[in-house]
């Protein structure tokens, strides 16, 4: 006896013969009448470009929404850290938040004045500095054709800093920067009382995250979530972490060494340094060169001493803070890096990070398994 296929039915191969050109019928239905298809192909592109409009008129609030979102996620660690010690989830946020508080006080008080004063010493000290490079060390080392070349382009830094269109432009700069300033105070506001909002609704929000998927699969969801929301708050406050300690080692480094501006350069080592992976070595570039303006002596030992601060960091102190966190290529932490500044400058530079992290737990621990299931 052999075994044979047993015949489909009927009705079955009779849908499947009828279903191509059920479809070729319809793009024939479709092409009789062209009025109406274009009519209706024009009110979608009217549609998507209104929504486009809408979105680019409210971007502005969507970076705030996102970043709020991203801080609560960040914060919520240490929340559930003060839960596990029996402190109501209310208390601990009210507990972090008025350490915030006392962070961004003493900030306020202690290092922006001190690096407002220094911004004005430099942008002063900017002319005489320039007068001063000929009778340099380090310019009567070079050689003759490179003073020639140095003498030419400060020259030419000189002439464009006279022209009335560069000075006209330096002052609308400065006008842009103090707008700048106070627009940022109003939005922290803002981010700040939507980090409230959200941290306080994480739990409810991710509760009603979860009864959005069948039942069957809400375990699976619930796991998948809380690894990714502990991911992303390991980075971010690992972020934080680093970028404060590379802020403290630099202040320390510019006072010993006797370089100017040691608090100036500590806040703009804590923004740079925010960049995941490179940031250290942008400012290591930035900072020696900048040095050099003082002493190559100082410059030489910046350059070591810092040299040696970024191995420690990426050997012994980056581990142990991000130990949590996800790894991500160096390749894609990257790309990540300059997509996210492109799209919402130092804030999508931030959030980078974790949204990679976030994206490659999603792809290992979902996409891939069920790649391996199609044999």
């Amino acid at each position: 006896m052999t075994d044979e296929p047993l015949p489909a039915p009927s009705g079955e191969i009779a849908m499947v013969a009828d279903e191509r050109p059920r479809r070729f019928r319809n793009v024939l239905a479709a092409l009789d009448h062209p009025l109406a298809t274009g009519f209706l192909v024009t009110i979608g592109v009217l549609g998507a470009l209104v929504l486009g409009s809408a979105i680019g008129s409210i971007s502005t609030i969507l970076v705030y929404i996102i970043l709020a979102m991203f801080l609560a996620v960040g914060l919520d660690p240490i929340v559930r850290m003060l839960e596990r010690h029996r402190v109501k989830r209310g208390a601990g946020i009210a507990i972090v938040f008025c350490g915030f508080a006392l962070v961004m006080v003493a900030f306020f008080v202690f290092v922006l004045p001190p690096v407002i004063a220094q911004v004005v010493q430099l942008v002063t000290a900017i002319p005489e500095l320039v007068e001063n490079i000929p009778d340099s060390e380090w310019f009567a080392r070079l050689a003759p054709d490179a003073q020639v070349a140095v003498l030419g382009a400060l020259e030419q830094v000189a002439a464009w800093i006279s022209a009335p269109s560069t000075l006209a432009t330096l002052g609308g700069g400065v006008l842009a920067v103090g707008i700048g300033f106070v627009a940022a105070i109003s939005a922290s506001f803002v981010v700040i009382a939507l980090t409230l909002y959200f941290l306080a609704s994480l739990t409810a929000a991710k509760r009603a995250f979860y009864a959005l998927a069948p039942a069957r699969n809400r375990p699976r969801l619930e796991d998948l979530t809380e690894r990714i929301t502990d991911s992303v708050g390991s980075a971010l406050i690992g972020s934080v972490i680093l970028s404060s300690i590379n802020a403290a080692v630099v202040f320390v480094l510019h006072v010993v060494i006797g370089l100017p501006f040691p608090a100036l350069m500590a806040v703009i080592a804590f923004i740079v340094t925010l960049i995941p992976l490179f940031g250290s070595v942008i400012f290591w570039i930035f900072a020696s060169i900048i040095a050099l303006f003082s002493s190559p002596t100082q410059a030489l030992i910046f350059f070591i001493a810092y040299l040696v601060y970024i191995q420690i960091e990426s050997y012994v102190v980056s581990p142990r803070v991000m130990n949590k966190a996800i790894e991500i290529p160096a390749a894609l932490v990257l790309i990540g890096a300059l997509a996210g500044g492109a799209l919402a400058g130092i804030v999508g530079v931030l959030v980078a990070l974790p949204v990679m992290a976030s994206i490659l737990l999603i792809i290992r621990e979902v996409v891939v398994p069920r790649q391996d299931l199609k044999v």
